[in-house]
């Protein structure tokens, strides 16, 4: 199958970017004065949406949080159930020290400010999956705090994100928690089973500040979020398999009035649901308020199906989770460099400042590198880092010709390569066309041996299995680039000489003809000459028309 970065890729190239001001003209109803122009798109921006995220991350550990039980996905039902898990009278936890050696490298991460102490706490409520009847959590005293998530809001598909803008999230907490049971539906036979394989699994809940305004931003956070993990290794993110889920609180108001009522959407298990059911709840909310009703703060889940909300419980009882100090867990203590205990080994103990030491090249500083030291756009910085194998393509080919042109490279990347991965559904880490064959395709490009339109027409033929070195398929193929003026002068004169409708065309103000007649001239020249130059000498041929 095609990986997703080579079909957005792919797509967000052939229809490049899209100017904001042409969207706002081609998207509200057609008006001859400009006022009201300026009106309708007031009236179509009357409300502003506030949304905050929580996001259930699945700590990367071989145990769970509190027992020695394995976290293996689609394990033999309740076959990973220790007795602490399934609550059996006098058990008790015993922290997992890899869990919290994640979360303080997330919060760190997330720049976080790390809590020297932090406690745990019993959260009571009824679930059939949950045995104890309460979860233990860090919802008071969380391991980290006041963090801040940067990331690019980009999408070429959104009207209002077709330029890549930079933005800032605030994190209010991340705590360690452990995660309930799962409950299994027999409808036939009116029967729920418990399956307590996912409980006591270790989570970390990052809690954002409501800093977001639409679902573009929330789903680009969510990406963010996940590129951050990765990097880290502390959660593997794949949402399908419920490593990462997130919980959306949505509200609307007008512009200068208090905050609207909010409503919570459940266990979004995808980046397109997420941004699918905030879209979906904020057209609720103004449907509900312009027809003069009242929002209920409620939970809601997604219905992938029909793309709708549906309403789970409702929040008017503020519910009382009774939470209390976990009795059998101490304080969590860790330390820094100066503070750390002498009478402790590094094994029996976290220094935040040896996390803080190990924190590899994040997503924000390695966009940052390539697009103000290698000179690339912001688009395909995004593109390379959201895809470490396309990163790992691109970094090779840089390695076989050092002195190729970054740009060039991820250039002919993006537009000749993706596509002819995405035509034949396959991922940049099958692609069998090696990175030192494609360098020597693009400095022959540098090189101005060969054309863009050559260059196309190479890197397809050695995609499809053509053995030869590119230098040898040129010769071949006859592929030189013109650089004889007088031979394109020749094709231009064909070309006008035999186009008269397209020169007139062109001449009464229609430029798109303009096209048709460098099309002749490509077509004769075997896509050998410079646009560049064609268009030169073809704009002096039309002048000269009487």
């Amino acid at each position: 199958m095609a990986t997703p970065i080579a079909t957005k890729t792919f797509r967000s190239l052939k229809h490049n970017f899209l100017k904001i001001n042409n969207l706002l003209y081609t998207r509200i109803p057609f008006c001859k004065k400009k006022h009201q122009i300026i009106e309708t798109a007031k009236q179509a921006d009357q409300w502003q949406a506030v949304i905050g995220l929580e996001i259930h991350a699945q700590i990367n550990s071989a145990s769970k949080l509190f027992s020695g039980s394995g976290t293996s996905f689609s394990s033999v039902v309740n076959n990973q159930v220790a007795l602490f898990d399934a609550a059996i009278p006098g058990t008790l936890p015993v922290l997992n020290k890899k869990c919290v050696e994640a979360g303080v490298l997330t919060g760190l991460a997330l720049n976080c400010s790390i809590n020297k102490v932090s406690k745990f706490d019993r959260k009571h409520y009824f679930y059939a999956d949950l045995p104890a009847g309460y979860q233990i959590t860090q919802q008071r005293q969380p391991i980290a705090h006041n963090g801040r998530i940067n990331f690019t809001v980009f999408n070429p598909a959104s009207p209002k994100h077709t330029i890549p803008r930079d933005m800032s999230v605030g994190i209010i907490q991340l705590q360690l928690e452990q995660d309930s049971g799962k409950s299994l539906h027999d409808e036939d036979n009116q029967h729920t089973l418990v399956d307590l394989n996912r409980a006591g699994i270790a989570l970390m809940e990052i809690v954002t500040a409501p800093d977001m305004s639409d679902s573009e931003e929330a789903a680009a956070l969510v990406k963010e979020l996940q590129l951050v993990l990765q990097a880290i290794d502390t959660c593997n993110c794949k949402m399908e398999e419920g490593s990462l889920r997130v919980d959306a609180n949505v509200s609307i108001h007008r512009p200068g009035e208090p905050l609207g009522v909010r409503t919570e959407v459940k266990n979004l298990n995808s980046i397109r649901f997420v941004a699918k059911a905030i879209n979906y709840e904020i057209a609720e909310h103004k449907r509900i308020l312009e027809s003069g009703g009242v929002i209920v703060n409620e939970t809601k889940s997604f219905d992938f199906k029909t793309g709708k909300t549906v309403s789970m419980r409702d929040k008017e009882m503020k519910q009382d989770y009774r939470f209390m100090p976990e009795p059998n867990l101490p304080p969590l203590r860790v330390y820094d460099n100066s503070d750390f205990p002498t009478t402790k080994k590094s094994s029996q103990a976290i220094n935040i400042d040896t996390l803080r030491a190990a924190l590899p090249v994040l997503p924000a500083e390695k966009r940052h590198h390539l697009v103000h030291q290698q000179g690339l756009s912001v688009a395909h910085a995004l593109m390379l880092v959201a895809d470490d194998d396309l990163m790992q393509y691109y970094n090779s080919v840089l390695a076989a010709s050092p002195h190729l042109t970054p740009k060039l490279v991820m250039s002919v990347l993006a537009t000749d390569l993706l596509a002819c991965l995405y035509k034949a559904k396959l991922a940049i880490s099958d692609c069998y066309l090696l990175p030192r064959l494609f360098a020597e395709v693009c400095s022959l490009l540098q090189a101005e041996a060969i054309t863009t339109t050559t260059t196309t027409k190479l890197i397809q033929l050695m995609f499809n299995g053509e053995t030869l070195p590119p230098a040898d398929i040129i010769e071949n193929y006859e592929w030189h680039k013109i650089t004889d003026r007088a031979e394109i002068q020749r094709h231009c004169e064909e070309a006008v000489e035999r186009n008269p409708k397209a020169v007139r065309k062109y001449r009464e103000g229609k430029p798109r003809y303009f096209t048709k007649l460098v099309y002749h001239v490509q077509t004769k020249s075997n896509g050998c000459t410079d646009p560049l130059v064609v268009t030169e000498i073809l704009k002096k041929l039309i002048s000269e028309v009487s």
